[in-house]
């Protein structure tokens, strides 16, 4: 039997409208101190979007919601962070277009596995 270990994900959302505080679920970030593990999967469906505010700008929300893949991945300042730095600047709370959930703990043996379901089950 594998160990499993402690893993925090937290939800991606778009809020198209911040005053109208409406959101669609755009991703999952996912952190496993115990593997040493940050990752993120975003699955954006414009057209739904859209229905929310078909004035937005959808390339600006792209690269906002391709940081969290390359902040994930050490790339930029932010990217120089621990891990645990990482994971909690991500999903700090902002008032922005794009936020996260608060953050839910769980366990696991496989953190791709688990991102991969966590996906599956919140945002697809």
């Amino acid at each position: 039997m594998q160990e499993k270990h402690l893993f925090e994900y937290a939800v991606i959302r778009v809020v198209p409208k911040i005053e109208r505080e409406e959101f669609l679920n755009v991703g999952v970030i996912l952190f496993c101190k115990g593997l040493r593990y940050l990752g993120s999967m975003v699955h954006l469906e414009e057209s739904r979007l859209q229905a929310f505010n078909a004035d937005l700008d959808l390339e600006e929300i792209r690269a906002y919601l391709n940081a969290f893949d390359r902040i994930g991945k050490g790339d930029g300042p932010i990217g120089k962070l621990t891990l645990p730095e990482r994971f909690r600047w991500l999903t700090a709370t902002r008032s922005t277009i794009v936020q996260t959930s608060r953050v839910h703990p769980g366990f696991t043996a496989n953190p791709s596995d688990t991102l991969a379901q966590l996906h599956q089950q919140l945002v697809l």
